[in-house]
């Protein structure tokens, strides 16, 4: 009877001790998981946090009135051929590339749910790994040398829409795939055609996340210099509005260019310019956030 009666208390000693071994083993397993997670963003983030942190330094410094009212002289003067220069590219780059994006992605997103929308989404995919380097000579075998358009603001901003344009286009098609699926129902039940359902309900209703590609792509036309190196060339004057067979000026030729020249007005206008381009791109996720966000009301 001592036996039988000792058992079921033997068992459930038995039970707690593996349930506590186990949860000793998953603390354990926890602990590890979490001290790889903080190193691998560690990993990421501090030099992140240094570069960004020395270019603000060191950029900051060598922000000064002149670089907005001088051009650039050699090796010294100011970056408003360069900032003008990046305006204008990158602003001619997204009036090509937005629309063309846009309507690629509704036609993804509302149309493309066949072979031929499969194979246009497999081509926009690739044409984002595409390296950039890779799309500069290829702009400038086709633009620069086979159109005869010589270095130009037009070759540049063309081949940064290319570059950008697959961005829009699966930005605003992921905006469109999440309206709500009632809203096209409810407009069709209103009598709505095709095309006033998709400009009239579906794009004003996903218009924050079409604009927040749009900006996505001029946080990266900015930042480009590979492609352009191909197409754009450099110019040390003001764009004179000519579209062909006229260099043009911008800041990350100075950042990658003036970094490596031996003398301190070349470094100081190389940090001044990536300054401005980190503020630039700083600005337009600011100016996302700001007005692209859901607002919550109370």
């Amino acid at each position: 009877m001592s036996s039988l009666a000792s058992s079921p208390v033997a068992s459930a000693s038995t039970v707690s001790d593996r349930s506590r071994r186990l949860q000793r083993r998953r603390g354990v397993f926890n602990a590890l998981f979490a001290v790889l997670c903080v190193a691998a963003f560690g990993i990421v983030v501090v030099p992140l946090v240094d570069i960004l942190w020395m270019t603000l330094v060191k950029g900051g410094a060598a922000v000064s009135p002149a670089l907005f009212t001088q051009v650039t002289n050699g090796i010294s003067g100011g970056l408003l051929n360069a900032i003008e220069g990046t305006l204008v590219l990158s602003g001619g780059a997204l009036l090509f590339a937005a629309p063309i994006g846009v309507l690629t992605g509704i036609y993804l997103g509302e149309y493309g749910h066949g072979r031929w929308g499969r194979v246009v989404r497999f081509l926009a995919d690739v044409l984002t790994g595409v390296p950039s380097i890779v799309l500069g000579y290829f702009a400038y075998v086709t633009l620069v040398v086979g159109l005869g358009w010589q270095f130009s603001a037009l070759a540049g901003a063309i081949t940064l829409a290319i570059m950008v344009m697959p961005y829009i286009a699966r930005f605003t098609e992921l905006a469109l795939r999440q309206t709500p699926p009632s809203l096209r129902e409810a407009a069709y039940a209103l009598g709505c055609k095709e095309h006033q359902v998709v400009l009239r309900v579906l794009l004003p209703s996903a218009r924050s996340g079409v604009l927040t590609g749009v900006l996505f792509a001029l946080a990266i036309s900015v930042g480009e210099t590979a492609p352009l190196i191909y197409t754009a060339g450099w110019s040390n004057y003001l764009w004179n509005g000519q579209l062909t067979q006229s260099p043009i000026g911008y800041l990350t030729y100075v950042v990658w260019s003036f970094i490596n020249q031996p003398f301190a007005s070349a470094h100081a206008l190389a940090y001044a310019a990536a300054f401005l381009v980190v503020a630039m791109v700083l600005v337009i996720n600011l100016v996302a956030r700001a007005f692209l966000m859901p607002r919550r009301f109370p």
